[in-house]
């Protein structure tokens, strides 16, 4: 029995919020690890006292502060009109024109659509077509005046003009970075949190779904639950909070998988009677995954079987210990079947709300995530949604996937039309023209034609080239994707025939971790490798590894479409040894500096079209055409870079031995004196192994 007052309920008493109140227990020195922290009644006491002291020294800190400050400000105004007499500032506009004259020229962006063609190039450019083909010809490319170009090749003849060029935004660019811009922090307001229910089969979620909804659903209403939308509302004295009806954690992760986040908070159940079980631990694995927070609820506790005490001390050996047991996960026992329990639930979900500081701008352009949709004979496409932020209103035109509309209707989950759906709000839209996937975004747009011309360039990408350029990892690419910077650690789901293999090959595995590298176990099982575990890969963008176990037959198809790498081993050796090569990947290789050869400058050369060319002469080793090169003076390094023509006379050459004259340009470097020094070299890159 837990003596003394809640942290939650002593800020309702005070009128404040769990997490002000909190802020205001640190500056006091009361030691508080959340909102379900207990306080003893003395100290209960003593605080109430000292806050309610505080409230008149607020009031007349404000008043002090506007006296300096109004007396600040006549005295900036004079130090202004003394810099503006001052002759200071005066010179400084006529050295800066200068400075930018010189830096506009090598500076200059060009917005182009590519690809572009010799012609389109030369017409942007401002040269001319033949010299442009000339120019190509020197470089090996025999292209003709209306053949396009790659953009790699256009934008490398674009910089050597003086110009960098950059793709002009496309529709779809434009829609994005016009949602994604920053939101005012006057216009934002506090939302309700999006729930969704996990746990085993047979622990009553469903149930609780009915019995929070019926507890909270007007009595006149026809029909009861008559309206099944996916998704829904419950309305409560300080907020409304949002479920996400979804058959389990695989629909959880199919979503998260195609990038939708909608989830704030999971709540786990688990029965009284049962305990965790299998895929319990698989929804804690994939709620952690997503990294949303987990609120328990025990259900079935009207049982003669129940046993919470026991289901806490199971929940301690996945660290998911209880408030009570002096842990950080809220666990509520309930029972949908009698009804307890369910109002704390829905009074600890808006305090992890209250706590998460869930915001939106409702006056924003709609965006959000598409829940599902499916095709009605009497409406056609029926779209089920969820406003992630801003207000969408009927008339307005909506993307969502590759699909788009005008909204002719919203209907909410009770079945009545309404005019509008807002922050953390589900929706029922009529008006779309197609049916899209679960988890695709959702934006309003301006107009027909934008939404249009975004939907048309989606459709041309198709899904497939879409879903191959979000392939997943492997072993064999993850150096690759690493260096490319798509992924930062080594993710694994590993399932195994017994408990003795899994613990050999967790232990095996924790001796390859170290400072450099970064493994992390998602989730282990025994058993066969399933359709859950595959979607839990492709949303985390993990590899499975499994040891002397099968894969499913659906597991096998859905891997191959989600493009998700899975392993099948009967030795450990081969775990550990494959593993340690990849973690090895992770490694920075080591750069090794090969000399090659040292040119002198004897005399420099300024040509028209060319620029400087330096007149050299080689006193050691080689000095090798498109080979790195830094340019030293009196000792000291002044640029580094690329040669980028080497000759002697008036032909090219490879390579220059000692002894021997030569011509030397180098990529971006044009002030060369006598006696500099061309230092040719190139970098070795020597894998590393842990």
């Amino acid at each position: 029995i837990v003596m003394g007052t809640r942290v939650h309920t002593l800020a309702k008493e005070l009128g404040i919020s769990s997490k002000e109140l909190i802020e205001k227990l640190k500056a006091l020195n009361v030691a508080v690890s959340s909102h379900m922290s207990t306080l003893d009644d003395e100290i209960a006491e003593i605080v109430r006292h000292e806050l309610a002291g505080d409230a008149p020294a607020k009031k007349e800190a404000p008043a002090k502060k506007e006296t300096p400050a109004k007396k600040e400000a006549p005295r900036a105004a004079p130090k202004e009109k003394k810099t503006a007499r001052a002759p200071l500032p005066r010179p400084e506009p006529e050295k800066e024109p200068p400075r930018e004259e010189k830096k506009t020229p090598s500076t200059k962006v060009l917005e182009v659509e590519f690809p572009l063609t010799v012609k389109e190039l030369a017409v942007k450019l401002q040269s001319k077509p033949n010299q442009l083909m000339q120019d190509l010809i020197k470089k090996g490319h025999f292209l003709t005046i209306n053949q396009p170009l790659s953009q790699e090749l256009t934008t490398e003849i674009a910089r050597e003009l003086g110009y960098e060029l950059k793709a002009a935004p496309n529709a779809e660019e434009e829609l994005l970075a016009f949602h994604s811009q920053e939101m005012s922090p006057e216009r934002m307001r506090l939302r309700g949190p999006v729930v969704t229910l996990m746990g085993h089969v047979d622990h009553g979620k469903t149930s609780l779904l009915d019995a929070i909804r019926a507890s909270n659903i007007i009595a006149t209403e026809t029909g009861g639950i008559t309206q099944h939308i996916g998704a829904y509302q419950v309305a409560l004295g300080k907020g409304k909070v949002t479920f996400l009806d979804t058959p389990g954690h695989e629909a959880f992760t199919q979503m998260r998988s195609r990038g939708a986040h909608a989830t704030d908070v999971v709540i786990l159940v688990v029965a009284a009677d049962d305990g965790i079980m299998p895929q319990t631990i698989e929804a804690i694995d994939h709620a952690r995954a997503a990294g949303v927070p987990i609120v328990v609820a025990i259900n079935k506790c009207d049982l003669p079987s129940a046993d919470v005490d026991r289901v806490k001390e199971q929940l301690a050996k996945v660290d998911l210990t209880s408030e009570d047991w002096g842990g950080k996960t809220i666990v509520v026992p309930v029972s949908a079947k009698t009804k307890e329990g369910i109002d704390t639930l829905l009074e600890m979900l808006l305090l992890e709300a209250e706590m998460l500081e869930l915001k939106g701008d409702p006056e924003a352009p709609a965006q959000g995530v598409v829940i599902e949709a499916h095709m009605s004979r009497g409406m056609g496409p029926v779209v089920t949604i969820l406003v992630s932020n801003g207000t969408l209103r009927a008339g307005n035109v909506v993307v969502a996937g590759s699909y788009w509309g005008r909204i002719k209707g919203i209907i909410n989950d009770r079945g009545e039309r309404i005019p509008q759906v807002s922050l953390a709000e589900p929706g029922e839209l009529l008006g779309i023209n197609g049916v899209p996937m679960a988890g695709e975004r959702f934006y309003a747009v301006q107009n027909e034609a934008m939404a249009k011309e975004i939907t048309e360039m989606r459709q041309e990408r198709g899904r497939l080239p879409q879903r191959e350029t979000q392939a997943k990892v492997s072993l064999e690419d993850f150096y690759q994707k690493l260096s490319r910077g798509e992924i930062k650690e080594l993710r694994l789901i590993i399932k195994a025939d017994v408990q003795g293999s899994l613990e050999a090959i967790l232990g095996s595995l924790e001796d390859l971790m170290g400072k450099e590298v970064d493994l992390k176990i998602l989730h282990t099982g025994i058993g066969d490798i399933g359709e859950s575990d595959i979607m839990l890969a492709s949303a985390s963008n993990a590899v499975v590894v499994g040891f002397h176990v099968k894969i499913q037959p659906k597991a096998s198809a859905l891997a191959k479409v989600e493009g998700v790498n899975v392993r099948l081993y009967y030795i450990i050796y081969e775990v550990i040894e494959e593993t340690k090569k990849a973690l090895s990947g992770m490694l920075a290789p080591e750069e090794k500096r090969e000399f090659l050869g040292v040119a002198e400058v004897k005399q420099v050369f300024q040509l028209t079209k060319v620029g400087a060319i330096a007149g050299c002469q080689v006193s050691r080793g080689t000095i090798n055409r498109n080979s790195l090169c830094r340019v030293l003076r009196a000792g000291d390094v002044i640029y580094e870079g690329k040669i980028h023509t080497l000759k002697r006379f008036k032909d090219d050459a490879r390579e220059v031995k000692e002894g021997f004259e030569c011509g030397i340009r180098v990529d971006g470097f044009r002030e060369f004196e006598p006696g500099d020094q061309i230092e040719s070299y190139r970098i070795q890159y020597l894998e590393r192994e842990i």
